[in-house]
């Protein structure tokens, strides 16, 4: 185990969070917390963003000094004293209270160390199960790149056509701390989750300020649900085993009938669990939860663009409690998120449209009037005031709308050089309405995201102190009904989210910004029972599902922070949160709130059964998986060597690789390509993709092949990435030295590869050319070094 790089990344990470400190303090001034749980994310994008554009000329040390000046040169105006420095005076400003300081250090480290130990037990990048191959490789082509976008190691010759911001972050904190790839990809996987799981109490302990609510309590819950927690469908399974035998079969044929279940899978029991298969319970669809990701361990963006959500969710949350009066100030909070925006347009394209719809939530629900920050329409609220409500609240919509189409432009700058390069792809993309047949059903919906919908469920009827409950309980059969019959099961699960929220945040009841959070998070499960990307990254709306239920985990787990001890305190009596959060900004002090006197005795009790029911619950999956994680370690020992399992299991390949690995710059390597499409269809390799025998030292080296992993069809499309395919196979195959001297030169190739999956594919392969040598031979491979120049004079005297 390498104690002393987990020590050294710990000092890394204490770094940037002391170099937040003072800008996450300006963005939650008057809060109890100073907002410091969001220091990190903070610190890390204005490192970040810098070193981004820089690169685009030089990457490397310009680019990352570009990052460290604009990171310190921002925290110490953030710092200072801004009268004192028009004075020509250095003088601190920011104070940072030492609880909240302790409190998140704590929670940063004991969840950056629990993430460590969880991969030291599993730090393989198998290319089984995930898509390590990808995210090591595209590390390895970040450490080779002179300028970004680095370029694509599965199809030499071009920039990468993906989304690489994790990777980018990632490649910057192993040069701050001279860490090699192999180390780099664990620890910083461990790091993200640790940012998240911080980011997320932070934003609750603040949040339930607002409530009165212990800063403890509720940064503690956000923590677990984000954290650990996972959906209902280990529990659930294991509660079917416990059924009597004669409900026990029709109960698991009839989940069976909803899920992507079987019935033996259901009766299996827990003798029979993985961790894998709480993330696929929708047919046709993956169903992720933060920790499933982290055991998993890929190093991909939906997990590791999660704290930047948070931080824009935090900068919505500002906004939504900013008097309306400090006009500057709210311009100000709404001009950072195109930043934020923006930068996950390169870091996960998936949650760029999220931020800015955080945005316009606390555009629309903040109890600021929105047209206030439009020069000209400062009189509209005087005019809306003689109409009805329904003009009023469509004014309010169309104002925040017409914001975030502004935001959105200045975001498309911000990610300029990404969405003009790396974004733009040959492959063919549409959003395609979704047909019922297409959509989840009841059952599956329930098994996934049961515990937020019941938790808010109950939070917000008992706010909005309904007082004809059987009227709305009608309502809600009817809209089941309904929602069954036309196949769209959202109209049970979501969407009375949306509308119970969106009544209680602007009809003055006891809710505050976890309601906001709880609205966005229905509003993306509602959005994709509707429509998806229909793109060939997965069949149907595999992929649209897969990263954006992330997405709504982090959100709702992060307000179930406040909603889970909001239950137990009870409903607020006197004045309401939404005029508590006015009132405690417009002071600059924290909020009292008085508890549920109000509320029937019976209800406390019930509602701390009803919390321990939702953490028990969520908690089964948690307990088996890590428990299962930890029971076996890799051979030799606990190490955070994401590399160590080719020289265990593959060691044929091990001194090869390693050799390769040592090459300079960026040569074109020629292996066999990442799909078991072959024009003879003689192909003998067992499987291709998600497999060691696709492309492993392309993916492994960073070193550019000429086709790689069949990603590259929803990259480029299939043409063009079957085309090379097939000049590979030329290549390996032909007779005809001409022909295949002219590709090799066509593709710049520096390096030829023969192992067991190039043999599997083509038998016997030998290259009668002076200008191709053996450069290296070990194990059950072969190097040949391929001369450009001797190839052109041979094909010249051919």
């Amino acid at each position: 185990m390498e104690y002393a790089l987990v020590l050294r990344w710990l000092v890394l990470y204490a770094a940037l969070f002391a170099a937040g400190l003072p800008l996450a303090a300006r963005l939650l001034p008057d809060t109890r917390g100073r907002g410091v749980g969001l220091a990190l994310p903070i610190a890390t994008l204005l490192l970040t963003i810098p070193a981004y554009w820089v690169g685009q000329v030089a990457f490397g040390l310009p680019a990352l000094v570009a990052g460290v000046v604009v990171l310190l040169a921002a925290s110490l105006l953030a710092a200072a004293d801004r009268d004192a420095l028009r004075d020509g005076r250095l003088e601190l400003a920011v104070s940072v209270p030492r609880r909240p300081v302790l409190d998140v250090a704590v929670v940063f480290t004991a969840s950056f160390l629990f993430l460590v130990v969880v991969r030291a037990f599993d730090p393989a990048v198998f290319p089984v199960g995930g898509e390590k191959f990808l995210d090591y490789g595209l590390l390895k082509s970040l450490q080779r790149s002179a300028t970004l976008p680095p370029e694509d190691m599965w199809f030499a010759g071009t920039t990468v056509k993906y989304y690489y911001g994790g990777h980018l972050v990632t490649t910057l904190f192993a040069w701050l701390t001279a860490t090699s790839t192999q180390f780099s990809y664990n620890l910083a996987l461990a790091g993200f989750y640790a940012m998240l799981v911080t980011a997320a109490f932070e934003l609750a302990a603040t949040v339930g300020e607002d409530h009165g609510l212990s800063r403890r309590v509720t940064g503690t819950f956000a923590a677990f649900f984000v954290g650990f927690a996972s959906n209902l469908v280990t529990a659930g399974r294991f509660a079917v085993v416990l059924l009597p035998e004669s409900v026990r079969r029709p109960t698991a044929e009839f989940v069976a009938a909803r899920t992507d279940y079987t019935v033996a899978q259901i009766l299996a029991g827990p003798e029979s669990f993985s961790y894998w298969d709480a993330s696929r319970v929708i047919p046709g669809t993956i169903n992720e939860f933060p920790l499933f990701a982290w055991l998993n361990g890929d190093l991909h963006a939906h997990m590791t663009g999660t704290a930047f959500l948070l931080l824009a969710a935090a900068i919505g949350y500002a906004y939504f409690r900013t008097p309306e009066p400090a006009v500057r100030r709210r311009r100000a909070l709404l001009a950072t998120l195109p930043v934020v925006a923006g930068w996950q347009a390169v870091h996960n394209t998936w949650s760029f449209p999220s931020v800015l719809a955080l945005g316009t939530l606390a555009v629309v629900f903040a109890p600021a009037d929105p047209w206030t920050l439009v020069p000209g329409l400062s009189g509209v609220g005087e005019r809306l005031a003689d109409r009805s409500r329904l003009t009023e609240e469509t004014a309010r919509v169309a104002v925040a709308l017409g914001l975030a189409v502004a935001g959105a432009a200045v975001a498309v700058v911000v990610a300029a050089p990404f969405l003009l390069g790396a974004a733009a792809s040959g492959s063919e993309r549409s959003v395609d309405l979704l047909g019922p047949e297409m959509r989840s059903s009841l059952g599956a919906l329930l098994l996934v995201h049961g515990a937020f919908v019941a938790a808010f469920g109950v939070y917000l009827v008992s706010r909005l102190r309904v007082r004809r409950p059987l009227y709305l309980v009608g309502s809600l059969l009817a809209l089941g009904y309904v929602g069954l019959d036309v196949g769209f099961a959202a109209l049970v699960v979501s969407v009375p989210l949306v509308v119970l929220g969106w009544v209680a945040l602007r009809g003055d009841r006891p809710v505050g910004y976890e309601t906001v959070l709880v609205v966005a998070g229905a509003g993306l499960v509602t959005l994709v029972e509707l429509v998806f990307v229909n793109e060939q990254a997965g069949p149907g709306r595999m992929n649209t599902v897969f990263k954006t239920y992330m997405q709504v985990w982090v959100l709702w787990a992060t307000a179930m922070g406040v909603v889970v001890p909001g239950l137990i305190r009870g409903v607020p009596s006197g004045a309401t949160v939404v005029s508590r959060v006015r009132e405690a900004a417009a002071a600059g002090e924290r909020s009292v709130v008085t508890d549920g006197s109000g509320d029937a005795a019976w209800r406390r009790p019930a509602a701390v059964v009803f919390a321990v029911l939702l953490v028990v619950s969520t908690s089964v999956y948690g307990v088996a998986a890590v428990g299962a994680h930890l029971e076996q370690g890799p051979p030799g020992g606990t190490t955070l060597d994401a590399t160590q399992f080719v020289e265990t299991y593959h060691p044929e390949y091990d001194e090869a690789i390693d050799w390769m690995d040592a090459r300079e710059g960026a040569p074109v390597l020629l292996e066999a390509p990442g799909t078991k499409y072959y024009a003879s269809g003689t192909d003998g390799r067992e499987r291709v993709m998600y497999n060691w025998n696709a492309n492993p030292t392309s993916s492994l080296t960073g070193l550019p092949t000429v086709a790689g992993w069949a990603h590259e069809v929803g990259y480029r499309g299939p043409d063009a990435y079957y085309a090379r395919v097939g000049d590979v196979d030329v290549m390996y195959t032909t007779d005809d030295a001409e022909v295949r001297a002219r590709l090799l030169r066509e593709y710049d190739v520096r390096y030829i590869w023969v192992g067991p999956s190039e043999r599997a594919r083509y038998g016997d392969i030998e290259f009668d050319s002076d200008a191709i040598s053996v450069a290296h031979q070990s194990g059950s491979v072969t190097i040949y070094e391929v001369e450009q120049e001797a190839l052109a004079n041979e094909s010249t005297a051919a």
